[in-house]
């Protein structure tokens, strides 16, 4: 049984109950219930048919593919700017490093001067 204008799942639900209380049923009713499971999901509006919904989430797919193609086009054509961001990151973290060492070592130095003065006072 083939039919128009069903727009969510819960109507698909509702027509499938409708067709079986006259011995019949929708044709393709699992699949499209996917589709407009996905749909509601995704806050994609559905075109009312089944073939129009197949063809929409084609369409989706087939835009999803590509452009998880053009990412991984873009970071096999990009890999020296991620090793150039973790050289960064790096020499950054080693900055912070240096710097700590530098007060901590300059506060020991003068912690060590001061007992040494009290030392000699003694």
């Amino acid at each position: 049984m083939e039919i128009e204008g069903i727009k969510s799942e819960d109507e698909l639900r509702k027509a499938q109950a409708a067709a079986q209380a006259q011995n019949q049923s929708i044709t393709n009713y699992n699949e499209w219930s996917d589709i407009l499971a996905l749909f509601e999901e995704n806050g994609i509006e559905s075109t009312g048919s089944y073939a129009g919904d197949v063809a929409k989430m084609k369409e989706i797919e087939k835009t999803v593919e590509q452009y998880l193609q053009e990412v991984k086009i873009q970071e096999q054509n990009n890999p020296q700017n991620n090793e150039n961001q973790k050289v960064k990151e790096t020499t950054e973290t080693d900055k912070e490093q240096e710097i700590k060492s530098n007060v901590a070592n300059a506060n020991s130095a003068d912690i060590m001067a001061d007992y040494m003065k009290f030392y000699h006072m003694i």
